[in-house]
């Protein structure tokens, strides 16, 4: 028995679509009693609408039939076609036998007895026999498909292996298994998250504790006791020897007075020119007309020409010039310098008793 309802062929599979349902309208009846309290008498326009039902849908279940299939298919396409007519014409006679028991059971309920109810089940029941894919149903079916002429494979594609499920059940529990495995999934992957976030988390602490020990010891040979007889930081640092360190604290050598400047004579601030675009300031502010009536006094003794005589009227004037001429030289390259002149060039190669000539040199020929 056991075989026969779980066959894994097509008719199997058809066979256990009909038996799954044939219980069905137990609790309906179950439900309708609890409702009604019991009681089986009903209304009598109740029991003959349930009747009426269940035999209308009886007639339909015995006289409608599948159609006809097309002519000119090919055995392959026969059988597919076949197959898929008888399994719809199945499916019809299962709807055709809940239709009486819903009836009945709403029938029964506005009745306020069994009795409707009953005679929906003994006429619905039947029909979910002949439902079933029996050799008289399945010979009367292949009969109808080949009444134009057409070969109906209905028993080779009837014998065709399928899986072994059921109705309801099989959905339900392949659903269950899906949600199952997608929780199973995504726990897998939390697992895996959360694994790899804590294998991050120990590398990167073992990574902080490596380079905490590898910078100790730079840091112990900044921070720790030097190999000078462990003098403390606070004490005094050497004196570098270059500097002197004979010498106590606070005795300070003068600075050395240049030779050419000589330590008792009064230095001179040089004369701005004109040529260079100096501002004229004190005594030496003089129209170039003084300048030259002035040849002879003591104010051009600063500015004397290198005779090598000493003819001024200062005496010394050789030390005096030859300790202004390179100060004069700095003073007119700062002035440019402050004035933002670009030719410092030319104008420190220019004498200084006046601006350059323009003569043309001699030609040096022999």
């Amino acid at each position: 028995m056991i075989d026969f309802v779980l066959q894994p062929t097509q008719e199997g599979e058809l066979r256990r679509r009909a038996l799954f349902w044939l219980p069905a309208p137990l609790p309906v009846l179950g439900l309708v009693y609890l409702l009604v309290g019991g009681t089986l008498s009903a209304s009598g326009w109740t029991i003959l609408l349930a009747s009426s039902v269940g035999v209308g849908t009886l007639l339909l279940a015995l006289i409608v039939q599948t159609t006809p299939l097309p002519e000119g298919l090919a055995p392959p396409a026969s059988a597919r076609r076949s197959l898929h007519r008888f399994r719809q014409f199945t499916g019809l006679r299962i709807a055709l036998a809940l239709v009486p028991v819903v009836i009945g059971a709403a029938a029964s309920v506005a009745g306020g007895g069994m009795y409707p109810l009953f005679a929906a089940l003994a006429l619905a029941w039947p029909q979910l026999l002949l439902a079933m894919p029996t050799f008289f149903t399945i010979t009367r079916a292949r009969r109808a498909m080949e009444a134009w002429g057409t070969t109906a494979y209905l028993w080779h594609a009837l014998s065709r292996p399928a899986k072994v499920t059921w109705p309801v059940v099989t959905p339900l529990v392949n659903s269950w298994r899906a949600w199952q495995a997608e929780n199973a999934r995504r726990e897998q992957r939390r697992q895996e998250e959360e694994k790899a976030w804590k294998q991050a988390v120990r590398e990167e602490s073992e990574r902080a504790e490596d380079g905490d020990a590898s910078a100790a010891p730079a840091a112990s040979e900044h921070t720790g006791p030097s190999s000078d007889g462990g003098r403390s930081g606070g004490e005094a640092t050497d004196v570098i020897p270059h500097l002197d360190s004979e010498q106590g604290a606070g005795e300070e050598e003068p600075t050395e007075v240049l030779p050419h400047l000589g330590s008792g004579r009064e230095v001179r601030p040089t004369r701005v020119l004109p040529h260079l675009g100096g501002a004229e300031t004190g005594a030496d502010a003089k129209e170039p007309g003084d300048g030259a009536r002035g040849a002879g006094t003591g104010e051009r003794s600063g500015t004397a020409e290198k005779s090598g005589t000493g003819g001024g009227e200062d005496g010394g004037s050789g030390p005096d010039t030859s300790s202004r001429t390179p100060r004069g030289t700095v003073n007119r390259a700062r002035s440019l310098l402050e004035q933002g002149g670009g030719a410092l060039g030319l104008a420190v190669r220019r004498t200084r008793r006046g601006v350059q000539s323009t003569r043309r040199p001699p030609a040096n020929k022999p």
